[in-house]
């Protein structure tokens, strides 16, 4: 990472042509550097079939350029031309009531249709002429938050292509009956032709809903793909797709074959902790730094106002946090609020009247405070030795068969697991990440743990040295979303040198637990009880109830390392007594702590929480911002950010 870059959506086919000259006076007025472009402007472009007209948007991007701002192009394609639709309405999508999208708003076309695969290739391939080798130009983004809206489209062209897709997969349809246990309420299929999509306001069959669900997304990436291929044989440079903080569409396959991962979130203020979680598992897809491509300024909003409004100094941190997380990009969504159209009360750097708000201050003052610590971010990285698992397979095998009322994954492994360790570097991985350089790794509720080779990788990883804390909920089904039939699980008992006696996925408060040498293990939500085979000791075990005085954590040597069985969700600081490792400070539970390291090293502290908190440090440091030297306790104030810079 060279450099930093904060800015905003801009949309200059919506203002007239001379107001660029202002708009480059109000960045500079800000102290912004970065403006994101083209992105729902096919129309323009091209505004009959195959005439086309990019000169509007190349005298935008040299005056930017001119004026030392950067420019990310975006391919247009989440809103094609009205007369495409026309033409051909075969591309519009076909909602899960059998109808055909209006053209109304975005994101209502379908990824299936050879015609509109055709029509977004030509017009990529002539973005990609225009300005391939255009100056300023740091990187592309690919449509717009693309995701099976409505799960997908369920026109012809998707369901015989989702029977294709099966046949591949299954090669019978006997075996497919026999993998998704067809048999029951006599289900059966006779031929793949009889299989419909799972169609919404019905009860689903849980292998048939995810089976659909993996085959829109592989829709997308293959959409996707195109596209990257196009731009990279022209040599476009920072490719990548502006993607939102689930990971149902998974990150990792999505991103296989792009160059810079994107991301947008509009969380309100009081969930800073959240996009902290996703930046921690944006850094990790492509191990290089990420980008925001899209947060809120003041508010999120439609045709009303919407997500509260950021109190002071909120903003300011929204700016931070994601560069300090190890990022090197964020931009607002948006410039300038849109005078007319569904999006006209959204907040905005300007307003229509092209007016500064509060908050666009903070923004100035944040871009101003990162260009003094922009040699220390630039020359360090975030470095972990723990991390937890967020797979995409089980947020969707979750998603279609939770087993425990009303739980959702994400929720689940951000407030049980990862606040936890606000104080300490953590990486946030989907299965295909290498385990290299981790101490430890936590698993909860990692529903298919026999995916990617993670069984064969993670097995040796712990023979070799690695402490796995695993469950609960994990290895549990396979990818299919059916259970096992062995065991409980798929390798897991086995390898922790237990048998599962009783499974209950049902929380009721009967269930308490305590640590074999001293105190109350606190347990929630979900709840194994394991007995324990030779070679393996309990952790802890139940006290009350039917379970006692069965285990209910577990832990065994293997090789070099262990492996610890967790068959509940524990508190915070009993997750911490078996992390066993050190943080990067003591600091206040509202404070997020990262390490840097590299040419620079030292801590990045921000308070989350709009209230006071604290660090302690160990030695000398110089806070970058204020040029302050600071040791001991520090009093850390609502909303406030330190580079602090380890001092010799």
């Amino acid at each position: 990472m060279e450099k930093l870059y904060i800015g905003a959506a801009y949309y200059p086919e919506l203002w007239d042509e001379n107001e660029i000259d202002n708009d480059i006076m109000r960045c500079k007025q800000l102290g912004i550097n970065t403006l994101r472009v083209g992105e729902f402007a096919w129309a323009k472009m091209e505004p009959e079939e195959g005439v086309f007209d990019f000169g509007w948007l190349t005298k935008v991007v040299d005056k930017l350029y001119e004026n030392g701002i950067y420019t990310v192009m975006c391919t247009p394609t989440a809103t094609p031309p009205r007369w495409l639709f026309n033409k051909y309405p075969e591309t519009r999508k076909v909602m899960e009531d059998l109808i055909r999208a209006d053209v109304s708003s975005r994101q209502h076309s379908c990824k299936t249709s050879e015609i509109l695969r055709e029509k977004t290739r030509v017009i990529v391939t002539e973005m990609a002429k225009a300005f391939a080798k255009r100056k300023g130009i740091i990187g592309w983004q690919i449509d717009n938050e693309l995701f099976p809206y409505n799960e997908g489209c369920y026109c012809e062209n998707c369901k015989n292509a989702f029977r294709k897709r099966l046949k591949q997969k299954f090669g019978s349809v006997d075996k497919l009956n026999q993998s998704w246990g067809m048999m029951r309420w006599s289900l059966c299929y006779s031929d793949f032709n009889e299989i419909e999509p799972p169609y919404p306001k019905q009860w689903r069959h849980p292998s048939l809903r995810k089976e659909w669900w993996n085959f829109q997304c592989r829709q997308i990436k293959l959409y996707v793909d195109e596209q990257a291929e196009i731009l990279h044989s022209y040599g476009c440079k920072n490719v990548g797709t502006d993607m939102m903080a689930h990971n149902y569409l998974s990150y990792y396959d999505v991103n296989e074959n792009l160059d810079t991962v994107q991301f947008n979130h509009y969380n309100p203020a009081g969930e800073l902790a959240d996009t902290a979680f996703s930046y921690d598992f944006l850094r990790c897809v492509k191990d290089k730094p990420f980008w925001v491509t899209e947060t809120q300024v003041g508010w999120n909003g439609s045709e009303y106002a919407d997500c509260g409004y950021r109190p002071a100094g909120n903003c300011y941190i929204n700016t931070f946090l994601p560069i300090a997380k190890g990022g090197e990009m964020n931009l607002y969504w948006l410039f300038r609020a849109p005078k007319n159209g569904q999006e006209m009360a959204h907040g905005a750097l300007y307003s229509t009247a092209g007016r500064l708000y509060r908050v666009s201050e903070e923004v100035k003052r944040a871009c101003a405070d990162l260009e003094k610590c922009e040699k220390f971010l630039t020359g360090s990285t975030v470095k972990s030795k723990i991390a937890i698992h967020f797979s995409s397979t089980a947020e969707n095998s979750l998603s279609a068969a939770p087993l425990v009322k009303d739980i959702e994954y994400r929720s689940l492994i951000l407030k049980n697991y990862y606040s936890a360790l606000r104080h300490y570097n953590v990486d946030v991985i989907d299965t295909p990440h290498s385990l290299d350089g981790y101490e430890v790794l936590i698993s909860p509720f990692l529903a298919t743990a026999d995916e990617n080779g993670l069984k064969e990788r993670v097995c040796d990883w712990v023979k070799n040295g690695g402490t796995w804390i695993v469950g609960p909920m994990s290895d549990i089904m396979n990818g299919d979303v059916s259970k096992y039939t062995h065991s409980p699980f798929g390798f897991l008992e086995e390898l922790a040198g237990v048998y599962t006696k009783y499974q209950k996925p049902i929380d009721n408060n009967v269930f308490k637990a305590r640590w074999t040498n001293d105190g109350e293990c606190f347990v929630s939500v979900c709840f194994d009880a394991y007995e324990c085979r030779e070679g393996t000791k309990s952790l802890a075990h139940y006290i009350e109830g039917e379970f006692a005085p069965l285990s209910v954590i577990t832990e065994r040597k293997v090789g070099k390392g262990k492996l610890i069985l967790v068959g509940s969700v524990i508190s915070h600081g009993d997750l911490l007594r078996l992390v066993n490792r050190s943080p990067v400070a003591e600091a206040g539970d509202n404070v997020i702590l990262v390490e840097r390291s590299g040419r620079e090293n030292g801590i990045i502290a921000v308070e989350a929480e709009n209230r006071n908190g604290y660090i302690v440090l160990d030695g000398e440091y110089k806070d970058l911002i204020t040029d302050r030297r600071l040791s001991g306790r520090y009093e850390i104030a609502p909303y406030e950010a330190l580079v602090l810079e380890k001092l010799k």
